[in-house]
């Protein structure tokens, strides 16, 4: 199997495993929102963890070195949000961890009896915030994609000291980021719990539960080098989170079920890179606006990039193309050797109608021709220009077969 070590980038090993498997086309991996590659180093220590055996509950020798591994991992995972180690729950994912918010926690609190969160946040969030036992209301975001505070502070009037908060600290199709520091404070002036999915913040850009007051937060690890199926909640000393998973004592009896140790002491390596990476996001944003540079240039007035005048992650660009339809663009790039999503997609893989997008109150046509470019750790200039002269080809392909 070929492996990923510190010298390469994550499209030359992609190319490598094509050619064992006799496809010659070069990929692009330009989808580190969906997933980001797994960095060499979390590679390697969880390889070693793997080797190793152990349950962290025991009390042998090998119980006791995989519960330093894990607390090892969970102090990297708490110092890259500014949060307390003790308040480091891990689980499954941020899904897993945003249901236990919402469920475990709001409809267990007898005192919460009302979820205030916003029209754009992840499936994973809104479906269990819009189902949940107790009512739910949504706050709408401008057409730049940022909350109305107005209306946060109108539901919270109404509902005072009643409320759970959730507002996702940036969006992972346009990569908007919110106003999180003036929505915690609005929440708090309220006696609202606040909580953040911060999944694609974490990682991109400082990420601080102590400045922001924010009192839970949602961490996924793959979305910044780690594993998949690895997650975590980390909750502000004195919080009371409620189990979602019972049976056995482990997590500090808010999660039962054995660690899953190469995957936490992955999550631990994966926080440690990105906490020193985010000082160089700069040469990452310096690349995604040279992309979209390019490719406004190219496609003129057809051209819409989303959320441009907000704050918004380094790594993401967010661009409707008013003449082709984001699947076809995906599909025209993936055989190109570029991977792109388009706005949303299900877990069936199938692509569907951007909720965000339309909460943005964009119109049909824009919603339908947008795709999600999503840049990360390991990619180059070369990967860039690799994508920009694909995105060409098949835009003047098009424009050229309207205009015969």
């Amino acid at each position: 199997m070929t492996r990923l070590t510190q010298h390469q980038n994550y499209s030359q090993v992609i190319q490598e495993i094509n050619c064992q498997f006799g496809a010659q086309k070069v990929v692009v991996y330009l989808d580190y929102n969906a997933s980001a590659p797994i960095r060499p180093e979390v590679a390697d220590s969880i390889n070693l963890a793997i080797n190793r055996c152990g349950n962290p509950s025991s009390i042998h020798e090998a119980g006791r070195i995989a519960r330093q591994e894990v607390e090892k991992a969970r102090a990297a995972v708490a110092s890259l949000v500014s949060g307390n180690s003790r308040s480091v729950t891990f689980t499954s994912g941020a899904t897993e961890a945003n249901n236990q918010i919402l469920v475990g926690t709001a409809e267990k609190n007898q005192s919460i009896d009302v979820i205030i969160t916003s029209s754009i946040e992840h499936p994973s969030l809104l479906i269990p915030a819009t189902t949940a036992s107790i009512p739910c209301r949504l706050v709408p975001v401008g057409n730049e994609g940022t909350i109305d505070l107005n209306v946060l502070a109108d539901l919270l009037a109404q509902h005072e000291g009643r409320a759970l908060v959730s507002i996702m600290w940036a969006n992972n199709e346009t990569g908007v980021i919110q106003p999180i520091e003036e929505a915690a404070e609005l929440a708090h002036r309220f006696g609202a719990l606040f909580h953040s999915d911060a999944a694609q913040a974490v990682g991109k850009i400082p990420v601080d539960m102590a400045r922001t007051g924010v009192d839970a937060l949602s961490i996924s690890a793959h979305k910044l080098g780690g594993a998949t199926g690895v997650g975590a909640v980390v909750v502000r000393p004195g919080i009371d989170l409620k189990p979602l998973i019972r049976g056995g004592g482990q997590e500090n009896r808010l999660r039962a079920g054995t660690e899953n140790v190469p995957g936490i002491v992955g999550f631990g390596t994966a926080a440690a890179l990105a906490k020193s990476d985010i000082v160089e996001s700069s040469s990452i944003s310096s690349l995604r606006n040279r992309m979209e540079a390019a490719i406004s240039s190219i496609g003129g007035g057809d051209i819409t990039v989303h959320g441009k005048r907000s704050p918004r992650l380094p790594n993401t660009s967010c661009i409707s193309t008013r003449l082709i339809r984001s699947e076809t663009q995906v599909i025209a790039l993936d055989l190109a050797g570029c991977a792109v999503s388009s706005g949303a997609a299900c877990s069936s893989g199938k692509v569907e109608r951007s909720h965000v997008l339309t909460s943005m109150g964009l119109p049909e046509s824009k919603v339908k021709t947008a795709i999600r470019i999503s840049l990360g750790w390991g990619t180059t200039q070369e990967d860039v220009d690799q994508l920009v002269g694909a995105w060409s080809k098949m835009y003047r392909r098009v424009v050229h077969s309207s205009a015969a």
